[in-house]
């Protein structure tokens, strides 16, 4: 593993505003290396969430610094930020997202053709090549409707994966799943970092995932303890 920052973040601020204004991120700085596995933790209304969506670029209403694979994210116009987060980042949520009458293979290629970076026949090959990954070579043509909860999971971090992103972002990627899902999408995280150095940050409510994570992030009224 390397020492690289991929992710650095330098006094963030967020408010929100309704029903009140309230200062829902206080200056919140931190950095992650390449390969690191993350975990954010904290309660309900600690600001772990809002602040993965200020990471990942989809929330730009706030103050301070976002730097991303080199590069600085803060006050960039929607459509680069759009272009940028398909090129760098993947994103694995509680809900998997799939187009449920599309193939698992179909699913994975999506985001990889909207970028048009390769050709149809490479994309395809990536696609069976991260489903081979995650052991679901063999459900690849089946309609992402025709799979399991846990299988569907999986898929979606071969989607995840499509475009080779400096970093994973999970919104509770286990929350939907049982402990034994739970367990497998976590050793598939654990083998992407430690293997294929990616690296990973995941706001999670489990305590156990989070303990078994390379660092432990905790939250608690807008700030990192």
């Amino acid at each position: 593993m390397t020492n690289k920052i991929v992710l650095k973040a330098d006094s963030i601020v967020k408010y929100f505003y309704e029903p009140v204004k309230f200062e829902v991120l206080k200056k919140v700085s931190f950095e992650v290396k390449r390969g690191e596995f993350v975990a954010l933790i904290g309660k309900s209304g600690s600001g772990k969430s809002t602040l993965l969506y200020v990471l990942s670029t989809m929330d730009t209403d706030y103050t301070g610094t976002l730097e991303l694979n080199n590069e600085v994210l803060t006050n960039r116009k929607q459509n680069e930020l759009a272009d940028f987060r398909n090129r760098n980042i993947g994103f694995v949520f509680q809900f998997h997202y799939l187009l449920p009458e599309f193939s698992a293979l179909d699913n994975v290629m999506l985001p990889a053709l909207k970028l048009k970076k390769k050709s149809k026949e490479e994309i395809e090959e990536a696609a069976y090549k991260n489903l081979g990954l995650l052991g679901l070579q063999e459900q690849a043509l089946k309609k992402a409707n025709r799979l399991s909860g846990g299988q569907q999971q999986r898929v979606a971090i071969a989607r995840a994966l499509i475009n080779e992103p400096a970093i994973i972002m999970g919104d509770e990627p286990t929350g939907n799943l049982d402990s034994k899902n739970t367990q497998i999408v976590f050793d598939i995280f654990r083998e992407l970092s430690k293997e294929r150095g990616q690296t990973i940050i995941a706001v999670t409510h489990d305590d156990d995932f989070a303990a078994n994570c390379d660092r432990v992030i905790e939250m608690r009224d807008g700030v990192i303890i």
